[in-house]
């Protein structure tokens, strides 16, 4: 059986990491949203969805560091993938083109 010993890693959000979020608000409009997203041993991504509709993303440690980073950036709010916040990204052009690339390669 697996060990169920906590292994999470709940360190505080880097000032890189803060900088990355607060710049993302900044260019992309307020309030933006953030959904932390668990991503194996590698930690937590923190998906970022400007009110322009405009995606970015901020790699932590772990979900709890990820949830910090929300709470410590103003005009960032926690969300889910939910109705309004898949409504509210817009994907552009750019974007579509680097994903069909990547499954390309695959």
């Amino acid at each position: 059986m697996a060990d169920t010993e906590s292994t999470e890693k709940t360190e505080a959000p880097t000032g890189r990491q803060l900088a990355a979020a607060r710049a993302f608000v900044a260019e992309h409009g307020k309030p933006s949203k953030a959904v932390v997203e668990r991503i194996g041993r590698a930690g937590a991504r923190v998906v970022l969805v400007g009110a322009d509709g405009a995606l970015g993303d901020v790699v932590v440690p772990s979900p709890e560091t990820g949830e910090a980073l929300v709470e410590a950036v103003e005009d960032l709010e926690p969300a889910t993938w939910d109705a309004e916040t898949v409504n509210a990204t817009v994907i552009g052009p750019a974007h579509r083109r680097r994903m069909a690339v990547s499954r390309l390669r695959r």
